[in-house]
């Protein structure tokens, strides 16, 4: 265990609160809130100290960089919003996938990632902000 900082305090308090994995910039930005001078280069190498540690995982998304979550999540799946980009949590799974497999082929895992507008973008739009404003932050 690495000895316990104000920054990875301040990055895995960030994490904890969002509820939903993060990227690095989201990281960042809301870490700076309790510490302003907080850089990029320090949030990448508490990610990785809290990824050796065993206190977050990374979610990979197909084309996408990774973003980060608490662990102890059961097994759950992501939605990505192609407005804002942000990442949500799905706590539900289609169950055995095997039946869409080739015959012969045998699953031993999956990943599924639905992509759409999530409920703010979509406030966003038919307020009148558009696109734009959402992906900027100003709809959040």
């Amino acid at each position: 265990m690495k000895r316990a900082t104000r920054q990875r305090s301040a990055i895995r308090a960030v994490i904890a609160a969002a509820g939903r994995p993060l990227s690095p910039l989201e990281v960042l930005e809301g870490a700076r809130g309790d510490v302003p001078a907080l850089g990029l280069a320090t949030v990448y190498r508490n990610l990785r100290l809290l990824l050796d540690d065993g206190e977050i995982q990374g979610v990979n998304l197909p084309g996408d960089n990774v973003r980060y979550e608490l662990t102890g999540h059961d097994h759950h799946h992501h939605f990505q919003c192609l407005t804002c980009q942000r990442v949500f949590d799905i706590h539900a799974c289609p169950g055995d996938l095997q039946r869409l497999a080739p015959p012969g082929f045998v699953v031993e895992g999956h990943d599924l990632t639905l992509y759409g507008h999530c409920a703010e973008c979509r406030g966003a739009a038919a307020d009148g902000q558009g696109a734009a404003a959402c992906a900027s932050g100003v709809c959040t």
